[in-house]
């Protein structure tokens, strides 16, 4: 599991983005170049990084469940993923 404060910081920086999404496009489509260098750097969506919700694990990242590899194996292994069953040929 991540230390809690990369956990944390990951979230501030989820809310800075919403927080001024709306004022980035506008400013990107008006071409305020220099409006935009003033805003927060974490207020940009290309900061922030795929984490597992459970674990906070960056690698190994599954999109459509929002899970890391390890987590999602033992959520289906156990059953509480829906749909979701191992594999045997």
């Amino acid at each position: 599991m991540s230390k809690k404060s990369i956990i944390a910081r990951q979230l501030k920086r989820q809310k800075m983005v919403a927080k001024f999404a709306e004022k980035r496009a506008t400013l990107k489509k008006e071409g305020k170049w220099e409006e935009l260098d003033e805003l927060p750097k974490n207020s940009c969506k290309i900061r922030l990084k795929n984490r597992c919700q459970l674990t906070g694990r960056p690698k190994g990242y599954m999109r459509r469940f929002g899970l890391s590899r390890y987590a999602f194996r033992l959520m289906a292994l156990n059953g509480k993923i829906p749909g979701v069953t191992k594999a045997s040929w």
